[in-house]
């Protein structure tokens, strides 16, 4: 067609245009009813109440644009919406071509719901899409004729009515409105909606295509690609359920994630980890040439991969929440690790190198940038674990100092303060109380201000008695509970502590448990905070220092 322009889409080889055309209310309706019109379910929910649905209708009706549909003609089988509201849609047949919705569900639904009278549930209310009406006493050149209401006193006729009724039926129901019945009826089912159609365009370029035009040029996350690239209805495969199973369970799926308290692993960690295992990359563009059935044959592997890296962060390495991972990310290496060693328990000297892998990783904040390259590269330094042989390390990446250590501030959301907070979880933390474990919980590891979170000289008391000293460092936290936490309060250290020591006379191996000794030595009896920096500095890099050099 003369004037289109042409769209050359890069790394596809094809040249692709878009097609303009326009559709008649009872076109598109005919098209959603029958499931020739679908909505991947990377579309965000139908989100728009009765009223602006109903200011949709008076603007059609005032001859007002209302935008233009873009759909994606495609046989690709992708994770759809299969109900509109309580109103199921039906399938298309195997291989028939479908138009999927990249802009335009809002308005699309709206119009569906009022020609259909289907009631859709919003913010938690059911909504009656008949309940939609035209304020026949009013003319078009006031502000609104469609409303959600239809006051006593006044001439209103359903929307649904309108378009659905009998135009016999309605001049007999409102005699004395045959004219406005008819043009208002004229005008609906007259309307070019328009319409831009895009045909065989490869899944990547359609999903960036609705990324561009629904969220100002922000990218769909590979995730969301990949799930409607892999869904596979005679297979049974849908990565988000799948996701969903592996991360809470259900859908015949008995371990979970999250009975491990690791549920916080992001979609992204999962995703990247069965690339790992495919294509030995966790690169985007990588990802997205994963075809559908290679993703699906490596899906099983990949979930039992994770389990058995968790398995051993927990067993091993000591970790019992995910809040505490210096990044998610090293999921992936351990992950190939045992995927490649069949998942069998690692040997000790294994254990030991991707002990030392975990700390280096987190204490030199490995992936703090081009993350997707660093785990890429590291996926090598587990394929050399497996092999026997120790990986290569840079050796000031295996330096822990006391006086680098006692330098650090308190901020939950770095790798390296993860990193030793990490070593103090490994070590079993016990309540100061009781001696009881402190249970470590995700809930409570989010923030600074969490409960497991424990000031040992507490801020209020630093602020006031060292008011030349930082309060917030590193080594002035221990992970507590948080019953623990409320009754020390702001109390000096000497005092809480005494306290402490009434109540638990085994309170020295408590502390040793938390990298703290004696509390003479350690400066705990006299208030000494400087002194206590000192010593915590020293035991917290000298056990760093056991882990990265891979003698733990």
């Amino acid at each position: 067609m003369a004037g289109r322009e042409q769209v050359d889409v890069a790394g596809t080889g094809m040249s692709l245009q878009p097609e303009n055309s326009s559709k008649k209310y009872e076109q598109l309706f005919q098209e959603i009813d029958s499931g020739r019109i679908k909505l991947p379910m990377f579309q965000r929910d139908f989100v728009w109440d009765k009223e602006r649905s109903a200011r949709l209708i008076d603007s059609i009706l005032k001859g007002y644009p209302i935008g233009t549909f873009i759909l994606w003609n495609t046989r690709e089988t992708l994770r759809t919406v299969k109900n509109i509201g309580n109103h199921p849609l039906p399938q298309l047949p195997k291989g028939d071509y479908a138009q999927l919705v990249l802009d335009g569900q809002q308005r699309m639904t709206s119009l569906y719901a009022i020609r259909k009278g289907i009631r859709l549930t919003h913010d938690g209310k059911e909504v009656d899409y008949k309940d939609i009406y035209i304020n026949l006493d009013k003319s078009l050149a006031q502000d609104q004729v469609v409303t959600t209401r239809s006051d006593a006193g006044g001439t209103y006729i359903s929307v649904h009515e309108l378009l659905s009724g009998s135009s016999l039926a309605l001049f007999n129901k409102f005699p004395g409105k045959r004219n406005e019945i008819e043009s208002y009826k004229v005008k609906l089912t007259t309307f070019d909606f328009p319409t831009i159609t895009i045909r065989d365009y490869p899944v990547a370029v359609a999903c960036d295509v609705f990324a561009r035009i629904n969220t100002g040029g922000k990218s769909l996350t590979v995730f969301e690609i990949m799930a409607a690239m892999t869904y596979d209805e005679k297979r049974n495969f849908d990565l988000s359920l799948k996701r969903d199973a592996l991360i809470r369970g259900g859908h015949g799926v008995v371990n979970c994630l999250a009975k491990s308290g690791f549920e916080t692993i992001p979609d992204a960690v999962i995703l990247q980890t069965v690339a790992a295992i495919v294509r030995r990359s966790v690169r985007g563009k990588e990802i997205l040439a994963i075809s559908r059935d290679e993703f699906i044959n490596a899906w099983d592997d990949a979930q039992a991969a994770i389990f058995s890296a968790v398995d051993f962060i927990r067993g091993s390495l000591g970790i019992h929440a995910s809040q505490l991972l210096p990044y998610p990310a090293l999921i992936i290496p351990i992950s190939l690790f045992f995927h490649l060693n069949a998942n069998k328990k690692p040997k000790v000297v294994q254990v030991r190198r991707l002990r030392q892998f975990f700390y280096w990783a987190g204490w030199t904040e490995r992936y703090s940038g081009s993350t997707e390259s660093k785990v890429t590269e590291d996926l090598h330094k587990v394929e050399t674990i497996v092999g026997g042989a120790a990986p290569k390390y840079d050796l000031e990446d295996l330096d822990a100092t006391a006086e680098v250590v006692a330098d650090i501030k308190f901020h939950p959301g770095s790798a390296s303060v993860k990193a030793i907070l990490c070593l103090l979880a490994a070590n079993s933390p016990l309540s100061l109380d009781n001696n009881a474990r402190v249970p470590l919980d995700n809930r409570h590891l989010k923030i600074a201000s969490s409960r497991n979170y424990h000031h040992f000289f507490p801020k209020a008391f630093v602020s006031k008695k060292f008011p030349e000293m930082e309060a917030n460092l590193l080594v002035n936290i221990a992970l507590i509970d948080a019953e623990s936490n409320n009754k020390i309060g702001s109390k000096a250290p000497s005092r809480y502590v005494a306290e402490l020591r009434k109540g638990n006379p085994r309170l020295r191996s408590a502390l040793a448990s938390h990298l703290i000794g004696d509390v003479k030595q350690f400066g705990i009896d006299k208030d000494n905070y400087a002194r206590f920096v000192k010593k915590r500095s020293a035991a917290l890099a000298e056990a760093l220092g056991i882990v990265l050099s891979a003698k733990a």
